[in-house]
């Protein structure tokens, strides 16, 4: 399966069990950089930050090895870049 496909179907597996509380939009992925758009009422909860390892562990059960590398808080949400640690070859 291609990697951005991966991303997209990780993407949709978290929307599946967290929206509408939380949901996430790919931005872009520049090939090591995964930037993804949080959105919704989640922001005011206690466990914000909670939201978006749980998108790096799904990210990691698809293959995709990644840490949270920035977070930019917005009114609404936040923008958040998953660094991708593993090369090509290593994505199964």
């Amino acid at each position: 399966m291609p990697m951005e496909e991966k991303i997209l179907d990780s993407i949709e597996e978290f929307n599946k069990y967290r929206a509408p509380e939380a949901k996430a939009n790919l931005i872009c992925f520049d090939g090591l950089v995964i930037r993804v758009e949080f959105r919704g009422p989640f922001c005011a909860s206690c466990g914000f930050y909670d939201y978006f390892d749980d998108l790096r562990i799904i990210f990691e059960d698809m293959g995709l090895k990644t840490e949270i590398a920035r977070i930019e808080e917005t009114e609404d949400g936040a923008v958040v870049d998953f660094k991708l640690e593993n090369r090509p070859e290593e994505i199964y």
